[in-house]
């Protein structure tokens, strides 16, 4: 008795299970480790059935004060459902490898509030599954801040380069499309 009631318990977490993988956008499996501490960050559990915008970031990049702009945007659209990603990369050669400093620059010098990752490879062969998914879907990124606007489905709606200000009115056109979107 006790086993077949076991059996039932693991058969419906497993059914479960298959049902949230099922139910979570190829763009948000997996997870990332977080920029301050040792956690993970289990992105379908974090952003599934949320507009999101994805930037991947550089510290010593000349666009790094765009974190203040992409906070404020963060804060505009937050409470209206808008999820934020920051991934620091040093795919192009302008990140430190010390994960304390990437955090400084981007919690003491810019007051981040949004989610960020430990430095992540965002281009080419190596590039992690969240960015190989946005690739597909968009493009690769050009070069550091490049922003992608995702729907609550999982679906890039715009991408936009370095040179677009996170105050532009297209990009957050986009933002709000994701937000409206169901």
């Amino acid at each position: 008795m006790r086993i077949q009631g076991l059996t039932v318990t693991v058969l419906g977490l497993l059914a479960s299970a298959s049902s949230w993988a099922a139910d979570c956008p190829a763009l948000l499996q997996g997870s990332l480790p977080e920029l301050r501490g040792k956690g993970q960050i289990e992105l379908c559990e974090r952003f599934a059935g949320k507009p999101l915008v994805v930037v991947n970031t550089a510290s010593y990049c000349g666009f790094a004060p765009q974190f203040e702009g992409l906070e404020a945007t963060y804060k505009a659209y937050h409470e209206q459902g808008l999820e934020m990603l920051g991934v620091p990369s040093n795919d192009f050669k302008q990140e430190d490898a010390d994960s304390e400093k990437t955090a400084k620059v981007c919690y003491a010098n810019y007051g981040v509030t949004f989610t960020m990752t430990k430095a992540q490879p965002v281009r080419g062969k190596d590039a992690i599954p969240l960015f190989v998914e946005l690739a597909n879907q968009s493009s690769a990124p050009k070069w550091n801040f490049y922003k992608y606007v995702v729907d609550r489905k999982g679906k890039v709606i715009g991408n936009f380069s370095s040179l677009t200000k996170p105050d532009d009115p297209a990009f957050r056109a986009a933002i709000e499309k994701a937000i409206a979107a169901q």
